[in-house]
């Protein structure tokens, strides 16, 4: 078992990623795409310094709040985080512009619920819409650009579950676990997790090969 959870234990590391939406912009204002550098093209889409610089501060953080006062610049170069956050803004670009190719459509009131269910805009559990507002305007954010932020990442969760939905597991594929049902249970739903993270990889992996994508990576070197 021990064997099993070591095995997996790289989902985890690579869900970091994964869950670095570049659209959300708590604490650091909006982007102007017209007056910014691009460090890469994907077909259309375009990913400026600053949105790259803020994605790649946001991960960062994230590192340093795990690994504390062992995450310094040696760590950094190993984890190749510079390469791994242009990577993962490619990969959302990418199923963005593939989310548009299928009609995928996210609704206002889609828009409405995930924005009132936010935590960091309710008082005693409740949407407060003058925390809302007070919110985006500290950071310097229009309600417009928030909502189409949301909208994005909306998006994105879709796609993804519509691709890992496509997966399960088969039964040469269930690992055998015996003792504690809870813990074989958990470790079962970490198999499938990690089933369907491949599954986006590799759709995500053929859509690259299918778009025109250019990259300056000496912009972040």
């Amino acid at each position: 078992m021990l064997q099993f959870m070591r095995k997996h234990a790289k989902f985890f590391y690579v869900f970091f990623f994964l869950i670095i939406i570049s659209f959300i912009f708590f604490y650091v204002g909006p982007i102007d795409k017209s007056t910014t550098v691009p460090v890469a093209e994907v077909g259309k889409e375009k990913i400026t310094l600053e949105e790259y610089w803020r994605t790649y501060d946001r991960a960062r953080n994230l590192y340093r709040d795990i690994y504390k006062e062992k995450f310094d610049e040696e760590m950094e170069k190993k984890l190749r985080l510079k390469e791994k956050v242009l990577d993962a803004l490619i990969e959302e670009k990418a199923l963005l512009l593939a989310a548009k190719e299928m009609g995928i459509i996210i609704k206002d009131e889609e828009v409405e619920d995930a924005i009132t269910h936010e935590q960091a805009f309710t008082r005693n559990n409740v949407f407060d819409r003058e925390i809302y507002l007070r919110t985006l305007e500290l950071n310097r954010i229009t309600p417009e650009l928030f909502e189409n932020a949301k909208r994005q990442e909306l998006t994105l969760a879709k796609i993804k579950k519509i691709i890992g939905e496509s997966v399960d597991l088969t039964d040469d594929k269930i690992p055998q676990i015996s003792g504690d049902e809870k813990i074989a249970k958990a470790l079962r739903q970490t198999a499938l997790a990690d089933k369907k993270e491949r599954a986006i990889k590799s759709y995500v992996d053929g859509l690259k090969k299918q778009m025109k994508i250019k990259i300056n990576s000496q912009l972040i070197s």
